[in-house]
């Protein structure tokens, strides 16, 4: 019983801490834009309900300077890529660096420049890598 117990513990306290490391980046308090930092947190928290609501209809991703299929990148991306820390914000918060992990591409810095329209809502996403 006693084991049982213990083992419980560890498991519950390791799901847990796997959530808060999502939730909590690094410098998350340098996203002054609340749209940014709502997108960035459904990014971090793979919640694809939040971060496709953030998007207008027609919003259009290029990934380093190419245009590509906005919903279907991120349906794939989403829970397999995240920011690691927020390294600096830019452009009055719309310009977000910061390393990035990618369960496919590993690990490297990275930009995400957001474009939104009068209606609060992202209209154009650039992603790439970067070096600084």
């Amino acid at each position: 019983m006693k084991t049982f117990f213990c083992t419980t513990i560890l498991l519950l306290s390791t799901v847990l801490s796997f959530g808060q490391i999502k939730s909590t980046l690094p410098n998350m308090d340098k996203l002054t834009n609340t749209i940014v930092r709502a997108a960035i947190t459904a990014l971090q928290d793979a919640d694809s309900e939040d971060w496709f609501a953030l998007f207008s209809e027609d919003a259009v991703l290029y990934d380093d300077g190419k245009k590509v299929e906005f919903r279907e990148f991120f349906e794939n991306a989403l829970g397999h890529e995240r920011f690691t820390s927020i390294d600096k914000v830019e452009n009055d918060g719309l310009d977000v660096y910061g390393r990035f992990h990618s369960d496919k591409w590993g690990d490297f810095k990275t930009y995400f420049k957001f474009q939104i329209n009068s209606e609060d809502k992202i209209t154009r996403l650039d992603i790439g890598q970067v070096n600084y």
